[in-house]
């Protein structure tokens, strides 16, 4: 366990296992995939920093109250604050664990992204649970579903108007009889001038001096 604990290639690891596990039961909501891997990472890791003296058990205590936080957020969701401030706690833990210093940040941070990669990696193989779909948006604001970015105005196309406001190149013109916000084709028109629309797109209406 020694040897382990000594090597940092290997720390690297273990941190990154027990960050995988967490995000995969954060995922599928206690599924227990990676509950096995993150309980034996986690336990290697302490456990021989322990030993060997690096750390206290205040320093594990932390850890777990941090672990304990994100399985409570699993099992009853709220808003995610727990969940956020357990994985500060073990972080905060793991940081004083590898000893508190720039080398300790550094081996955090490369454990972090091999975690994230690998997660991202397997993510979309995962069943989702409601504390996931509280974080990720799963929804889609369809066109077919009556959902649309904006309400255009195809109906004004090849109207004439008059500049209300200066269009450098934006501003607002009368069309139709009310205002309506609109665009030059990219020269500066002067308030007063006619003007006449060329495209609709969306929101966008395209107009030209005439």
């Amino acid at each position: 366990m020694n040897f382990i604990v000594d090597n940092g290639v290997l720390q690297v690891l273990l941190l990154a296992v027990m960050f995988l596990s967490i995000m995969v039961e954060v995922k599928t909501g206690g599924l227990g995939v990676g509950v096995l891997l993150g309980i034996v990472a986690a336990a290697v890791f302490w456990g021989g920093q322990y030993t060997r003296g690096l750390v206290e058990l205040y320093h594990i205590a932390v850890f777990l109250a941090g672990v304990l936080m994100i399985i409570v957020e699993i099992l009853l969701p709220t808003v995610g604050l727990l969940a956020g401030l357990g994985v500060a706690a073990m972080l905060y833990s793991i940081v004083l664990a590898l000893g508190g210093d720039i080398g300790a940040l550094t081996a955090l941070g490369i454990a972090l992204i091999i975690s994230v990669v690998l997660f991202l990696l397997i993510v979309s193989r995962l069943p989702s649970n409601k504390l996931w779909n509280k974080v990720v948006l799963q929804n889609r604001s369809r066109t077919e579903e009556g959902f649309v970015s904006a309400v255009g105005k195809p109906e004004l196309v090849g109207k004439s108007g008059e500049v209300l406001t200066e269009l450098r190149p934006s501003g607002t013109a009368r069309i139709d009889g009310r205002p309506v916000d609109v665009i030059s084709e990219g020269a500066y028109i002067q308030k007063g001038k006619h003007i006449v629309v060329l495209s609709v797109n969306g929101s966008r209406v395209v107009v030209r001096e005439v």
